[in-house]
């Protein structure tokens, strides 16, 4: 590792979709009122991070034929958002999630080229999958598409997406920016592209933007979703914000870079992180215990564990011991839509593996569901927690991090006074803004058209 410090990247995540949020602490705000966004955005923009990510969802999710516990009804569209914090802030950064399953090239790209026009260079996408066809019933493609065939469209729609970009050359503006009359190079705009998901040609009509293209981010975990972004991606929201696990997904990714061309720079690891801050570490540590108690009621502990057994265990004490039968390895039917729908390869080997924990620890249903799903990330005084964030960095556990807090909109604040002014003392972050792009505050370069 070079004795350089590297600059460490912040980022702000809008819980929408999510068991991280305490809804019942009196300063929870509202998650579809715009002052809320605009808190957020403007605190995050305060403490000069990078830029604010805001998730989708495509459909409310369902746990026993009910709208789960945990959803947002009523949360906006997530362009209508942006597009609208754009007007409020003027640096940071507009990230948002858009699948690429269920919606068109030139609809996505016309959206976010708007966007990197209205925000003056400031927009990102996190490219998303789906395959479930519980999602596509909302959809007139419904869920015909293979989970396998999946990142192909992917791949496919996000490449078409830059064709569409780069159909305006940079020196390709409308003669007249007042009006947007178009005066000169009669060819600019103009695309066809062919493939086995695709056959679209035409003009596309929004001019070259400040970014030229929006940054791409990426989530997928799996081998293929990792080959996707070493091939596509500026920058990859990842779930591993432990050390270790870290470091080894760090390798990893950026090992995979050669092969398309780019060099380790070209993308950037940037895990999602919780914190609880306290004026000691054992106020961070007692105040952490009440956030996860919080996060996790009896009830919601019974309906993370129907994720994994796909059966109704509401007749079961969330205090008391975990079931003594088997998951159920058939079709999913307790838990509807992706985002809720368990996410373990094998849910028998689970159960042994959480019964036999509980058994070795003495622990509750509620009590283990909180010990494997609410585990802050950072936690600890400001001193302490900058000074992990930049171990994080500087030892290639990632690039920087992407914080929810579990508070909206307020949340984010107590990080912003407290533990950014120590990573600034440290020289490891910065204290303006030296560029007004987004891809100016990632360090990355503007794509050629």
């Amino acid at each position: 590792m070079s004795d350089t410090q590297k600059q460490i990247h912040l980022a702000a995540h809008f819980p929408g979709v999510n068991n991280t949020t305490v809804w019942s602490d009196p300063e929870a705000g509202s998650q579809i009122d715009f002052a809320s966004f605009s808190h957020f955005a403007r605190t995050a923009e305060r403490a000069r991070f990078d830029f604010l990510f805001l998730a989708e969802g495509l459909r409310l999710r369902e746990q026993g034929g009910e709208i789960y516990d945990l959803d947002v009804v009523g949360r906006p569209d997530t362009f209508t958002v942006l597009a609208a914090l754009a007007a409020v802030t003027d640096r940071i950064g507009l990230a948002g999630t858009i699948n690429s399953t269920f919606n068109e090239p030139y609809e996505v790209a016309r959206q976010f080229a708007s966007l990197d026009h209205l925000s003056a260079g400031r927009a990102a996408w996190n490219v998303v999958t789906s395959w479930d066809a519980f999602t596509g019933e909302n959809f007139r493609r419904g869920g015909f598409l293979p989970e396998a065939d999946r990142y192909t469209r992917a791949e496919q729609f996000l490449r078409t997406a830059w064709e569409l970009f780069d159909s305006w050359a940079d020196g390709d503006v409308p003669a007249d920016r007042e009006s947007g009359r178009f005066l000169r190079t009669p060819d600019a705009g103009t695309f066809a592209h062919r493939d086995q998901h695709f056959d679209i040609a035409g003009r596309f009509n929004v001019p070259r933007s400040p970014q030229g293209r929006p940054v791409i981010f990426q989530a997928g975990d799996s081998d293929q979703g990792r080959e996707f972004a070493a091939a596509t991606a500026d920058a990859i929201f990842s779930r591993h914000s432990a050390p270790e696990a870290g470091r080894v997904f760090y390798r990893d990714v950026k090992g995979r870079l050669a092969r398309y061309g780019r060099s380790p720079d070209e993308l950037l690891i940037l895990p999602a992180a919780t914190f609880v801050l306290g004026e000691t570490d054992a106020e961070a540590e007692e105040r952490a215990h009440e956030v996860r108690r919080s996060q996790v009621s009896g009830r919601t502990a019974i309906k993370f564990l129907e994720h994994v057994w796909n059966r109704d265990l509401s007749a079961y004490d969330p205090d008391g011991p975990l079931p003594d039968i088997d998951p159920d390895t058939g079709e999913h039917t307790v838990a509807r839509g992706r985002a809720s729908v368990r996410m373990v390869r094998d849910p028998l080997a689970t159960a042994a593996e959480w019964r036999q924990r509980a058994k070795a620890e003495g622990l509750s249903i509620r009590e283990l569901v909180i010990e494997t799903s609410a585990r802050q990330t950072f936690i600890g005084s400001p001193a302490t927690v900058a000074a992990a964030v930049n171990a994080a960095v500087q030892s290639e556990a990632s690039d920087g991090f992407i914080l929810a807090p579990h508070l909206v909109p307020g949340g984010l604040d107590e990080f912003a006074d407290t533990v950014v002014p120590l990573l600034q003392e440290r020289g490891v972050f910065r204290t303006e803004y030296e560029g007004t792009t987004l891809r100016d505050h990632l360090g990355l370069s503007t794509p050629g058209a």
